[in-house]
């Protein structure tokens, strides 16, 4: 679990906010919006971490697919789960997703973020290109952003793609490797998951 959290420290810049402001439906300006936001955040030094954390929070739930990201990284098993394991998943996907995000809180105020284009590829995804610009400290890091637009006035991230490498693959291929080596029995994987939340 440690590689996809290297990752989503790049995701971190894209879900945080100081207030419950209303996101562009764009899919371009959506993503401009989340950083511009993100970045004054993280930059101010009147806001505590615990209150910071709880804004990624917050703006996660509301701008984040996170049940679908959910089931998607689950693969196949979620097929075979009654009700009850189905559920409890979920509600440790969620935890898990939440704490992976507050986990790494740092500053990006020195950064400088770009939205490249976007692409529509169908009535319910756009792809949207942006990078982190190359500085002193680190090269040029290349970002696709899946945007799910089936509700066009409520755009909702599903993955990103980070230097070619999908974060929600990465983490499907995780929970895969966990599910394969103990017979697909998700209680080891509820446990992995518990573990995670409860450190």
């Amino acid at each position: 679990m440690k590689r996809f959290l290297s990752t989503l420290v790049i995701f971190l810049i894209t879900t945080i906010s100081t207030n419950s402001f209303a996101y562009n439906t764009d899919p371009k300006l959506f993503v401009e919006e989340l950083v511009d936001d993100a970045i004054k955040t993280l930059s101010n030094k009147s806001i505590s971490k615990a209150d910071k954390n709880k804004k990624i929070e917050e703006i996660a739930l509301a701008n984040v697919d996170i049940d679908a990201l959910g089931m998607y990284t689950l693969g196949d098993v979620r097929k075979t789960l009654d009700e009850n394991n189905l559920k409890k998943y979920k509600t440790l996907f969620e935890k898990y997703f939440l704490k992976s995000l507050t986990s790494r809180l740092t500053d990006y105020s020195s950064q400088k973020f770009e939205v490249l284009s976007a692409d529509q590829k169908s009535d319910n995804y756009n792809i949207v290109s942006s990078r982190i610009v190359e500085s002193a400290s680190q090269p040029e890091i290349k970002i696709d952003w899946r945007i799910y637009t089936k509700d066009p006035s409520k755009p909702l991230i599903r993955d990103l793609i980070v230097e070619g490498l999908s974060l929600a693959k990465t983490q499907k291929e995780e929970f895969a490797s966990i599910l394969n080596s103990n017979n697909n029995d998700i209680n080891i994987l509820f446990s992995k998951l518990e573990e995670f939340i409860n450190n």
